[in-house]
């Protein structure tokens, strides 16, 4: 085969990195599916269809709808169209670009493991805080900021790392930036948000690290003093 017949490496570059973050990836797809699904049933126009998948407080503690703390983290929107392009938009674009950056750091296993333990106790502290009905990823997003700013200061391969250090600082900006302006807007819920930020650095600060991969043979230096 000719090198005209591969894929440009642009393309061959993404497609490898698809095939490394199959977590991101498989959430995206999830979250597309809750959102063909809201389409189908009339939910992304209607709130009170989306109310049933959302987390309600009095639902899931007095009816025992805890299907209720997952079944958010796939939804988007508030009941008008416009409302939930802009929610699916903003959330996909997020986690498109923080879960793959995770994932690739700190591997698919962790990444999946932080995302849905902070996404579900975003989702209970929304339920036991907010009055109304919730839904959306960004909850499991705080997460994964909350979990990097500790994976990267624990990490002994990435703690170093000018690059990575760089996003740190650059999401701790994004993080409190946020808190600010989203305390402005009622419709946000920043119970959730917090909640899944205060519950990504506590796994960020507790969750172990591995030791680096010793280098190549490659780059080994053997240091030989000649003998007399």
């Amino acid at each position: 085969m000719t090198d005209e017949q591969y894929p440009p490496r642009p393309v061959r570059r993404r497609q490898a990195q698809l095939r490394r973050t199959p977590g991101t990836t498989g959430l995206l797809v999830a979250i597309a599916i809750g959102f063909l699904l809201a389409v189908l049933t009339g939910a992304w126009n209607d709130p009170l269809v989306l109310q049933h998948g959302a987390v309600i407080g009095d639902l899931v503690f007095q009816h025992g709808q805890y299907w209720r703390l997952l079944t958010a983290m796939f939804l988007h929107g508030n009941g008008t169209i416009q409302g939930t392009l802009l929610h699916l938009a903003l959330n996909g674009i997020a986690l498109y670009q923080l879960g793959r950056l995770y994932e690739l750091m700190f591997g698919t296993r962790r990444f999946l493991l932080v995302y849905f333990a902070t996404g579900l106790l975003a989702s209970l502290a929304s339920a036991v805080v907010n009055r109304g009905a919730s839904v959306g990823a960004s909850g499991a997003i705080f997460g994964i900021v909350g979990a990097f700013l500790f994976s990267v200061w624990r990490s002994p391969r990435f703690r170093q790392d000018r690059a990575a250090r760089g996003i740190v600082n650059q999401l701790i900006f994004w993080t409190v930036a946020n808190i600010v302006i989203g305390s402005q807007i009622p419709q946000i819920d920043m119970s959730a948000h917090i909640g899944g930020l205060v519950a990504g650095m506590l796994l960020g600060a507790i969750l172990p690290h591995k030791a680096p991969p010793p280098p190549p043979p490659a780059q080994v230096v053997i240091d030989v003093e000649p003998r007399p």
